[in-house]
């Protein structure tokens, strides 16, 4: 029964992620790029300045939590197994080549991130709790005035945070530490389940303040162990650049126990896995980025594209680059158990695979943090405020299901679902871009 329904998420997958979607993504990523002047390229120091040196705006407008804290909520639904797991998977499908195009959707994508967020504090709403509700549901609905297409996105959302943000977090990290500690996966699927309901009652505040300790220390944390790894391997950096740019444009033969791959599984891949590391163009980091206290729109969109060039451009690359300079990625190992096999390869003892799981544990816990708000949201849109608890406990149960399911299973319904959401949210990028480049040019005019 498993092996049917796997099949045919697979062949939705496949169907979703084929060229015309892609075409859509990339496309609509390349024209905010121009639309807005390459907003993401001149306007990155000032955006990391606000995020980091200023983190939040005082006597700002209504919101319920910092630019600070709206980014590290992003970052925690964003910085998760896709980082470990999902680049491991796309390099071994797609090869190393797959690595430069997860490049080109994080650098053009960050344009396609500032878009979402400008529109989502825009069209941004009060619910009845007093708390800020945005996101593509929203300004579909009362930018576009397409209220059927805000509800279909909302639909693909709530259904797509039992994917991407549950049952591939938990799934991951129940084969992580059965591999490392021999950990039965229905034990973790239990701990993560009762560890996220006890911050999840405290809604986006709670979820905001644990995501502020436990965003920066991961990813400092792993960032750090993969770099050592890097410097451990530099000799093999010149060939693995080359072979980075080389294979993004022609076929990788077999090697060891890489099966080969095509330019189109490259492509492929590395936008698919991308899109799910960054989640640009998705619709799902507007949701938070409309919580924000912000007197502008544009000053949390700055904020808010930072995510993607933290998550793929620098996160991404340093999995991809420990796997390729180590030459793991030829063992015919994927997903997590790569990336352990690559940190375990140049570090010494059982510490590669110990920072391995430890990353994977809080990346894929903060992720589940992330997307419980998202998809909360996206149901609160759909049926109102009193379906929040009933969703939350529900949310909870599917951390522990995912915990104990095949990974093919969970990885293509999590493909399939961020595809269908993927779609009415760049239909309205496309078609609400002259607002969002007038209120870029407002917010530049005042600063010159």
């Amino acid at each position: 029964m498993l092996e049917a329904v796997s099949r045919l998420f697979s062949g939705i997958s496949d169907l979703v992620w084929g060229p015309p979607m892609l075409a859509l993504l990339v496309g609509t990523h390349l024209f905010l790029t121009v639309r807005l002047c390459g907003v993401q390229f001149r306007g990155l120091l000032h955006a990391l300045w606000l995020a980091f040196v200023k983190r939040g705006e005082k006597d700002s407008e209504a919101g319920d939590i910092s630019h600070f804290q709206a980014l590290m909520t992003a970052l925690a639904a964003t910085v998760g197994t896709g980082n470990i797991a999902g680049v491991a998977t796309a390099i071994a499908a797609g090869g190393p080549g797959a690595l430069f195009w997860m490049w080109m959707t994080g650098l053009f994508g960050m344009a396609s991130k500032y878009a979402e967020a400008v529109l989502a504090v825009k069209f941004r709403t009060t619910n009845d709790r007093g708390e800020m509700s945005g996101g593509p549901m929203y300004y579909i609905t009362r930018g576009l005035n397409i209220p059927w297409l805000g509800a279909l996105f909302a639909i693909f959302a709530a259904i797509a945070a039992f994917g991407i943000g549950n049952m591939v977090q938990s799934n991951s990290v129940a084969a992580g530490l059965k591999d490392a500690f021999a950990v039965p996966p229905a034990v973790t699927g239990a701990i993560l389940a009762v560890l996220t309901g006890l911050v999840l009652l405290g809604g986006i505040k709670s979820i905001a303040r644990a995501s502020s300790v436990i965003v920066p220390v991961m990813v400092v944390v792993y960032m750090t162990a993969a770099l050592v790894v890097i410097i451990i391997e530099w000799r093999a950096i010149p060939a693995v650049v080359a072979l980075i740019f080389e294979s993004a444009f022609s076929p990788v033969a077999a090697a060891g126990g890489f099966a080969g791959s095509l330019v189109r599984d490259a492509v492929r891949f590395g936008i698919a896995r991308g899109v799910f590391s960054n989640e640009s163009g998705l619709g799902s980091s507007p949701i938070a980025a409309a919580a924000a206290k912000t007197k502008t729109p544009t000053a949390q969109a700055l904020v808010s594209m930072t995510q993607t060039f933290i998550d793929t451009i620098i996160v991404c690359s340093m999995t991809g680059f420990a796997i390729l300079v180590t030459n793991a990625w030829q063992s015919g190992k994927t997903g997590a158990a790569l990336t352990n096999m690559a940190f375990s390869i140049a570090l010494p003892g059982a510490w590669g695979g110990i920072v391995v799981t430890f990353g994977l544990v809080l990346f894929a816990y903060s992720t589940l943090l992330g997307w419980s708000y998202y998809g909360e949201k996206a149901m609160e849109y759909l049926l109102g405020t009193r379906v929040i608890l009933p969703y939350r406990v529900v949310f909870i149960l599917f951390i522990f299901f995912g915990a104990v399911l095949k990974l093919d299973l969970v990885w293509s319904f999590a493909d399939s679902m961020n595809g269908l959401m993927a779609l009415p949210n760049l239909i309205a990028l496309l078609l609400l871009s002259g607002m969002v480049a007038k209120e870029t040019k407002n917010y530049w005019s005042k600063r010159e």
